[in-house]
Parts: structure tokens; C-alpha cells; sequence
């Protein structure tokens, strides 16, 4: 990071610092995460023992098949409201294991 005379505020330089050291990918899996939390609520998280994301397909285990089954039919749904909380088109497919 070069240091300029530019008055810069520290969300600029917070970013400017993540972009230039590939910190990216991480943030974004931390951020999907709390998105997971946030829009499924607290019923569903209580049943979520695993969430990764993996280039665009975020794979979330769960520990019921009854809970997998019914959020299987409202992928694509779930995939938009996570998208909407994070910002960005961040998640293409959800795989439910």
C-alpha cells in the first residue's frame, strides 16, 4: 500500500488493504455465513452443522433430512435473499447435504 498525501477515510484504506492482499475470498465466507444466520433465523441455524462456499456454490449440511427436503424446494429464493443481504451476486447454486 503506498502511502500518498491523499486524505483518504478508513473504509477506503480497509479496502484498499483487502483488495491488495487477496483477503477476498475469506471475507466473503465469513459474510455468507452471518447472511445464512440472519435471513434463515435461529430455527434453521440450530439445524445447520456446516456451511462453505466454494467459488460461486455455497454447500450448507444440515442435520435434519425433513428441513433439507422443504429448503430444497425454494433454492433459487434462498439464493436471492442471501445475495440481496450480501451485496452482490456471490452465490450461483446451493447445494443442501
Amino acid at each position: 500500500m503506498k502511502r500518498n498525501n491523499e486524505n483518504l477515510s478508513l473504509s477506503d484504506v480497509l479496502k484498499e488493504f483487502v483488495h491488495e492482499n487477496k483477503l477476498e475470498k475469506g471475507l466473503n465466507k465469513v459474510h455468507v455465513r452471518d447472511a445464512w444466520g440472519n435471513q434463515m433465523g435461529p430455527a434453521i441455524k440450530k439445524y445447520t452443522t456446516n456451511i462453505q462456499l466454494k467459488n460461486t456454490t455455497l454447500y450448507v449440511q444440515l442435520s435434519s433430512s425433513v428441513l433439507r427436503q422443504e429448503l430444497s424446494y425454494g433454492k433459487e429464493k434462498i439464493i436471492n435473499m442471501l445475495n440481496k443481504e450480501l451485496g452482490e451476486d456471490l452465490i450461483k447454486k446451493l447445494v443442501l447435504c
